[in-house]
């Protein structure tokens, strides 16, 4: 499996926006959904949102629907996540992953773990 590399993670304050982005290091994503988790101190992974290959279908967690979107662009190998209007509980280490299953939120069926990014939202 090949790792994934986040970027664009940051400092920002409550209510400020981000863009974070997720590629191979080496090659292009294989036809693999990709999700993004993100973990806290003292707390365990979290999933995020994900997306489907062909970008068509996506799904994310309650604590952030409406304020982040995730998206793909397969011409650059890429995936996006939008963060807005964020809040200081959202600081963490933010993960992206990928895998072949469908319609799954459990990180045990995600691989090509990348180092993360760490997002800090001040208060």
């Amino acid at each position: 499996q090949v790792p994934l590399v986040e970027s664009g993670g940051g400092l920002v304050q409550a209510g400020g926006s981000l863009r974070l982005s997720c590629a191979p290091s080496v090659g292009a994503f294989t036809m693999s959904n990709v999700g993004w988790f993100r973990q806290a101190p003292g707390k365990e992974r979290e999933f995020v949102a994900r997306i489907s290959y062909s970008g068509i279908t996506t799904h994310y967690a309650d604590s952030v629907k409406g304020r982040f979107t995730i998206s793909r662009d397969n011409a650059k190998n890429t995936v996006y996540l939008q963060m807005n209007s964020l809040k200081p509980e959202d600081t963490a280490v933010y993960y992206c992953a990928s895998t072949q299953v469908y319609d799954t939120t459990w990180h045990g069926d995600f691989g090509s773990w990348g180092q993360g990014t760490q997002v800090t939202v001040s208060s």
